[in-house]
């Protein structure tokens, strides 16, 4: 009788051990499972423009700019913006623009008439630009207001500037440097190239 009530006890704690270490394992399980975070992206990616490509980058002026847009009140202080501008401007010739009539070929010679050099982009570098001084703005929406005016002002500034440093004459004497010496070695004749 001592053996059999033994022997019960002992399943008993065998069953009972079982289930706490069942329950354990679950609760483990069920709290690795809990915290346990898995990072899941979708990205759908939409064409919403191709465009085909066929400029010739020959120039690139990388300028700095002080722009300094000032607005005059007669009784209130002067509003004021004072932006350093860093962008770049472009300058390309368009060879999609060049058709089989433009390009006329001797024994030893090859004529080609290119189109004007044009500006390709000009852009402000939100990077590297600073506004470094905003002053008499009563309102933040006064403020945002000045600031993206200065941005688009100083977008036209760089883009004057390179005009008025001759971008487009550079354009020109690169594509004698540059294009000319390609199209040589390609046809194995002299090259010459005019602009319309």
């Amino acid at each position: 009788m001592f053996n059999s009530s033994r022997s019960r006890i002992s399943l008993s704690l065998v069953i009972s051990l079982v289930i706490v270490g069942f329950l354990v394992f679950m609760f483990f399980y069920i709290k690795h499972e809990l915290t346990n975070t898995k990072t899941e992206v979708s990205q759908v990616v939409m064409v919403q423009k191709i465009t085909s490509m066929g400029k010739l980058e020959l120039v690139k002026y990388t300028m700095k700019d002080i722009v300094e847009e000032r607005k005059v009140h007669s009784i209130l202080p002067d509003e004021k913006v004072l932006f350093l501008a860093v962008g770049e401007v472009t300058a390309c010739i368009d060879l999609t623009k060049v058709k089989q009539e433009n390009i006329t070929q001797s024994k030893d010679s090859v004529i080609v008439v290119l189109p004007q050099p044009e500006i390709c982009y000009s852009k402000i570098d939100h990077k590297q630009s600073r506004v470094y001084d905003v002053t008499g703005t009563w309102f933040a929406s006064t403020t945002k207001d000045m600031v993206e005016d200065v941005y688009k002002l100083a977008e036209k500034k760089i883009l004057d500037d390179s005009k008025q440093m001759n971008i487009l004459g550079k354009a020109r004497d690169n594509a004698q440097l540059i294009f000319k010496p390609l199209l040589e070695n390609i046809s194995g004749k002299k090259v010459i190239l005019q602009f319309k």
